[in-house]
């Protein structure tokens, strides 16, 4: 079984402790359970997200992705706030369901090792959880060479 890359970013880490951790290896992640808000109570976005690179099927060499994402129709904000926006958040990514960045731009740097990867990017309120419907990008498939 190949490592699973881990970002050691201070702020990510705090709001996932205050949040009761990240998403699990579920298809849908989530933080934990019992800090989630209910689904339907939540607003609506008019976003719209997609990765821009990497592309789909593409091989990349290194021990470092480039993420970029592309938002329509919103802004990427960097405060947390309960005061939320539908077209205010910060950008969630999920590399194999698994919550790895809460980005508070729209590119970033990721650790990874050889193997074959899913990429997907949420865009997520400014509190950190998701909107209704909920905000994904395509899901992009990718491999690291050595």
């Amino acid at each position: 079984m190949r490592a699973r890359p881990i970002a050691f970013l201070g702020a990510a880490l705090l709001l996932l402790s205050a949040c009761g951790g990240g998403g699990g290896g579920g298809a849908s992640p989530t933080p934990a359970a019992s800090s989630t808000p209910d689904l339907a109570s939540r607003p609506s976005s008019p976003a719209t997200l997609e990765i821009a690179s990497p592309t789909a099927n593409e091989v990349v060499h290194g021990t470092s992705l480039h993420v970029a994402v592309a938002l329509q129709n919103a802004t990427v904000v960097k405060t947390t706030t309960t005061q939320i926006t539908p077209t205010e958040g910060h950008v969630h990514l999920y590399l194999d369901n698994q919550l790895i960045y809460m980005a508070y731009s729209l590119q970033q740097d990721v650790p990874v090792h050889p193997g074959v990867y899913t990429l997907r990017a949420e865009f997520v309120a400014s509190d950190h959880f998701p909107f209704n419907p909920r905000v994904y990008s395509q899901s992009i498939v990718f491999s690291v060479a050595q």
